[in-house]
């Protein structure tokens, strides 16, 4: 179960935009993230290069937490508001829930479930 302190430590690098850095970080080296209903990404080497894919197709990103990021067990569930700003000045957001699976201070697996249709797709 991650302490509080922890998953505070956690947000705070996705809210400093440290995403790369809460990955190396956060994550143990089989960790896997799903978006909604999509096949995983395993491996924190993985999740990293699609991390870098993410942040290089965008001028700016910004991570605003909703409310306090609730802890049960090994559970934690945040909603974020993510701001994607592109080259060319457009800026998409997305609402999202992400529902994580710790084991101790280490993320194992987190899925994102939000509705697509805010990203423009």
């Amino acid at each position: 179960m991650p302490s509080r302190d922890v998953v505070e430590a956690f947000a705070k690098r996705l809210e400093d935009g440290d995403f790369i850095g809460a990955i190396e970080h956060f994550y143990v080296p089989h960790a896997a993230t799903y978006e909604n209903n999509a096949a995983p990404t395993v491996g924190r080497e993985n999740l990293v290069a699609k991390e870098r894919g993410v942040l290089a197709a965008t001028k700016v990103v910004k991570a605003v937490r909703i409310g306090p990021s609730l802890i049960e067990g090994d559970h934690v569930a945040t909603r974020w508001t993510f701001s994607f700003t592109n080259a060319e000045g457009v800026t998409r957001t997305l609402d999202e829930i992400a529902w994580q699976t710790w084991r101790g201070d280490r993320l194992i697996e987190e899925r994102f479930f939000y509705d697509p249709k805010q990203l423009g797709r």
